[in-house]
């Protein structure tokens, strides 16, 4: 069993930054591949970014590469998003998520989901 919890959301203006962590419990956290996904009013969730088991490998969808990194430490069981270049259309709740199966590219059916973080850019 894992537990995700994340943290770091917010308000910011456009074109801000914002840094969102994800502890996660466990012993096997270096096992998973890590995500992260965000769900916007109405919308479907949609995937933003994975990180392999060894920190060797991210894969970022369209719409945020070159303005967001991923990153993990797997010494203290944490994923990250460093958000840069905020747009409006970045608001959304921002999911950790965990899969034993997969790669950073092909991220397999999620295992374990966090709780969600609010990211809200005014413009």
């Amino acid at each position: 069993q894992v537990q995700l919890v994340e943290s770091g959301g917010g308000l910011v203006q456009a074109g801000g930054s914002l840094s969102l962590s994800c502890a996660a419990s466990g012993r096997t956290f270096s096992s998973y591949v890590m995500g992260w996904f965000r769900q916007a009013p109405g919308k479907e969730r949609e995937f933003v970014a994975a990180v392999s088991r060894g920190w060797g490998s991210t894969y970022y969808a369209d719409s945020v590469k070159g303005r967001f990194t991923i990153s993990r430490d797997n010494a203290v069981n944490t994923v990250y998003l460093q958000m840069n270049s905020l747009k409006p259309e970045d608001t959304a709740v921002y999911y950790c998520a965990a899969a034993q199966r997969g790669t950073a590219q092909a991220m397999g059916a999620v295992d374990y989901w966090g709780q969600g973080t609010q990211v809200t850019v005014s413009s």
